[in-house]
């Protein structure tokens, strides 16, 4: 049912980046909620690493099971698909390999997205420093709005 809001731009296209934890569970929540009160698309994102090409002098003799990522990732994220189409039918998926934060933003423009809603894992103190938050990133450097939704604190 499209809003009727006065006053208020309705939303046309949704991105939600997904890593298929309990924060992205609730984004998507958050993400079809708003998504049908605006009748808006809603595209569900996940964003593949790859260790940077840099990282290889340091890897020499590490394989990195990328083929074998990928295709899980695809099955979860269709499996995602099939699960919340039964509540939205407006539900795309995409799939790009590279660093979260800047392919989320990238697909933000791309796609001509009005709205980021991703999950946060809401870490703190150390884990924070070493591991960085892609919520964080998105949030400071994005051009459109972004809603975050939290999941368990993950000290």
């Amino acid at each position: 049912m499209p809003c009727s809001n006065q006053g208020m731009e309705p939303f046309r296209h949704i991105l939600v980046p997904v890593d298929f934890g309990e924060a992205s569970e609730h984004a998507i929540d958050l993400a079809l909620t708003i998504g049908m009160r605006f009748d808006a698309l809603v595209t569900l994102l996940h964003v593949s690493w790859m260790p940077p090409y840099y990282y290889s002098a340091y890897a020499e003799g590490l394989a990195f099971p990328i083929d074998e990522m990928e295709t899980k990732a695809k099955k979860l994220l269709e499996d995602t698909l099939a699960k919340v189409r039964g509540r939205y039918s407006r539900v795309e998926t995409k799939m790009l390999p590279g660093e979260p934060w800047e392919k989320i933003l990238e697909a933000a423009k791309d796609m001509n997205a009005d709205l980021i809603v991703m999950g946060t894992h809401g870490r703190r103190g150390v884990a924070r420093v070493f591991l960085g938050s892609v919520a964080e990133k998105v949030v400071r450097r994005s051009p459109i709005p972004v809603l975050t939704a939290a999941g368990l604190a993950a000290q």
